[in-house]
Formats: C-alpha cells, sequence, structure tokens
C-alpha cells in the first residue's frame, strides 16, 4: 500500500493534497520503491505501475503532467487542453481535477491554494530555482491577491544536512540581506536552510499562511528518497488538486 504524507494547513474542502513517500511500489534497490521518477535509471515499466499505484491510493482525478523539471523559473498552465510533456518547474491552474505534480529528492516541493479553493500551484525549489524566482514565478500566475495563497513546504534536506559554499550564501545575500539569517557557517563552507529561505521569499511576497517545512529527506532514510545521500535514486512527488 503506498504512504503518502498529508499536509497539515487548513486546506479548503474541495482542494486534494499530499506527499509521497518512498515505499509502497515495485522499483528495485537502489530505487525502492515507490520511484515516480523516468529519469534517474529506473525500470520504466516499474515506474508506470507505481504511478498508477499513486493515482489510485491518492485518489487522483486523472494522472498528473509530469514535468522534465530543469532547476528554473518556468511555470506552467495546465487548463482543460491537453498538455504535452513539457519543461519546466511550477505549475498552476484553476481547473478542477488537473493534477499539479513537483518530483523531489532533497529540493524543496511548495504546494499552493487560495483559501476559497479557486486557484492552486505548485513549484520546484532548489537553491537555484528560489535564487531565480520560481516563487515569486508562481503566486505571479494568481488572480488572487497574495495574501489570500497559503502554502506548504513538503519533504526536503534539512538545515543541518545541505551543505553550500561560500558562493551559494553570497548570492543570496546579494538579492536580500534578510537571506544571511539562512546560512550558518559549518567547516570553511555554510549549513544552509532551504524552508528558511523559501519563508523569507513568501513572506516578502505577502504571503503570510505558510506551514510545513519540518523534514529531512537526507537523514531520514526509510521514508524518503535523497539525491545528496545516494546520488543514484528515485523520486518522490509532492501533488495538489481541486476536486
Amino acid at each position: 500500500m503506498t504512504s503518502l504524507i498529508f499536509p497539515e494547513w487548513p486546506q479548503p474542502d474541495n482542494i486534494g493534497a499530499c506527499s509521497t513517500l518512498r515505499e509502497g511500489g515495485i522499483s528495485l534497490p537502489p530505487y525502492n520503491s515507490l520511484n515516480l521518477g523516468a529519469h534517474v535509471g529506473d525500470d520504466l515499466q516499474s515506474v508506470e505501475h507505481n504511478r498508477r499505484l499513486l493515482c489510485e491510493q491518492a485518489q487522483l482525478p486523472e494522472m498528473p503532467l509530469w514535468l522534465e523539471q530543469v532547476h528554473g523559473t518556468h511555470v506552467v498552465k495546465l487548463s482543460s487542453q491537453e498538455n504535452n510533456q513539457v519543461k519546466g518547474d511550477a505549475l498552476y491552474t484553476s481547473t478542477a481535477k488537473k493534477v499539479c505534480a513537483i518530483m523531489t529528492a532533497d529540493c524543496l516541493p511548495v504546494l499552493f491554494t487560495t483559501v476559497d479553493g479557486s486557484e492552486i500551484g505548485a513549484a520546484h525549489g532548489g537553491w537555484k530555482g528560489l535564487l531565480q524566482g520560481v516563487l515569486q514565478n508562481t503566486l505571479a500566475q494568481f488572480k488572487a491577491p497574495n495574501h489570500q495563497i497559503m502554502a506548504w513546504l513538503g519533504p526536503a534536506i534539512g538545515p543541518d544536512a545541505f551543505e553550500v559554499g561560500a558562493e551559494v550564501r553570497e548570492a543570496f545575500i546579494v538579492k536580500n540581506i534578510a537571506f544571511s539569517s539562512a546560512f550558518i557557517p559549518h567547516n570553511g563552507k555554510y549549513l544552509a536552510n532551504i524552508y528558511m529561505l523559501a519563508r523569507i521569499i513568501l513572506q516578502e511576497n505577502g504571503v503570510s499562511q505558510i506551514y510545513g517545512g519540518d523534514f529531512c529527506t537526507v537523514t531520514d532514510e526509510s521514508r524518503f528518497f535523497s539525491y545528496r545521500r545516494e546520488h543514484i535514486t528515485g523520486r518522490m512527488a509532492s501533488l495538489i488538486w481541486i476536486e
């Protein structure tokens, strides 16, 4: 049986949202077992089977559009028309039964919904995407003002595991000195708090209802895939849809 995390946030009654764990699928090591990524070297039939399992267990209204994520800032709009496989790192829709899905294995998945449940989005927040504005670009798709949007920060690399070089810290601080609080000196480098980086960006853009952000994909090996821990590994998904 597929195991899922359900966001602890006051989502509207018409919104469905969840994030997958690594167990519950059929993929063999090192992709064991609910790998949803078709781009990581896993057997493609196993990936397709896992995706069907996810649809059943999460009771998704349709199979998600699986983006080709490139650590950029492009937002794909889902509508009633068919979408082809596309490159992008975020999704937005106001159309019912369209599933916004982001795959991760250390990067930060961010789910969005308006308080009235009329619009949703999902973003893939690696440090490059966060730096370049993927969250701002996603928010910009919404018709509702940002103070009527809530965000959930899904499973990502924790603040004690995300070591980066001084150049990463410098790139953020050049943009905003407030980011300095998200970096702690460590072994000649820095430990970066990806959750804090996202919170600062969201708060500075008028989003005050921010939930989640208490996971660590690297240290919680039994529940999560981690690229930093294993390099060759599977991918989890964080999903949101309008019923």
